[in-house]
């Protein structure tokens, strides 16, 4: 049969049903409309705990001896970490009080023992000051390299300082180290004038702010401008 239609010349199967020639084949699916994947949902970073607040900020000890003691004993100074710590040096009422960061790392039993401390000697031999005549004082009780002053700071560590300050009634106080100032009650962000008094319970002091005795150490410019800032400080020619 199909022999003969061949022969006929026909060799394609018709129909008398019409039929949609471009419609999709019954086994492919027509294709769906792909909607965007939602964005993922933005990081937030977790809250920063309060710092721990230093104890008894509203007792703090009324007299220097008594807080060279609890500079080296009290445990939320720093942590609860009482190794390697430095007490201050010198005595109340001295000409010149310097105010330093942290000890250095060489540090043991005397603050200011090695490069820093050395470097600090020939500025006070050139104000005519022995080390031992001026009071030497750190904001820290120990060397840390990169603390976090803002924390330390919410923690209590500048009214420490302050109150540190207080009992040591230098006639001058001389800080080494910028990033000291918020600790004195300075913010740098409300004014960029340069703190020039200490000020504290109606006691008033002569303040030069400069560089910290590290930056110092290899920089002969900034060496040479604390220079000139000291003799304009003091009066001096």
């Amino acid at each position: 049969m199909l022999d003969w239609w061949r022969e006929a010349g026909v060799d394609h199967a018709f129909g008398d049903d019409p039929r949609t020639w471009l419609a999709a084949p019954a086994e492919e699916q027509p294709v769906t409309e792909q909607r965007a994947a939602p964005p993922p949902p933005a990081f937030v970073a977790p809250a920063t705990p309060p710092a721990e607040r230093i104890a008894g900020l509203g007792a703090l000890p009324a007299t220097l001896p008594e807080f060279h003691a609890w500079w080296l004993a009290e445990p939320s100074l720093d942590g609860g970490n009482l190794a390697g710590r430095i007490a201050p040096r010198g005595a109340a009422g001295a000409e010149l009080m310097v105010l330093i960061d942290h000890p250095e790392a060489e540090d043991r039993d005397r603050l200011l023992s090695g490069p820093q401390g050395r470097l600090l000697d020939g500025i006070l031999r050139a104000l005519g000051l022995t080390a031992d005549a001026a009071y030497l004082a750190a904001c820290l009780p120990r060397h840390m390299p990169l603390p976090d002053w803002a924390a330390l700071d919410a923690a209590g560590l500048g009214e420490v300082t302050r109150h540190h300050i207080a009992l040591a009634k230098p006639r001058r106080l001389l800080v080494l180290g910028r990033h000291i100032s918020p600790l004195l009650g300075h913010d740098p962000t409300k004014s960029a004038e340069p703190l020039r008094h200490f000020n504290h319970e109606s006691r008033t002091i002569p303040l030069l702010v400069g560089r910290s005795l590290a930056a110092l150490a290899g920089q002969p410019r900034g060496k040479a401008g604390l220079w000139q800032a000291l003799l304009d400080w003091t009066g001096r020619d």
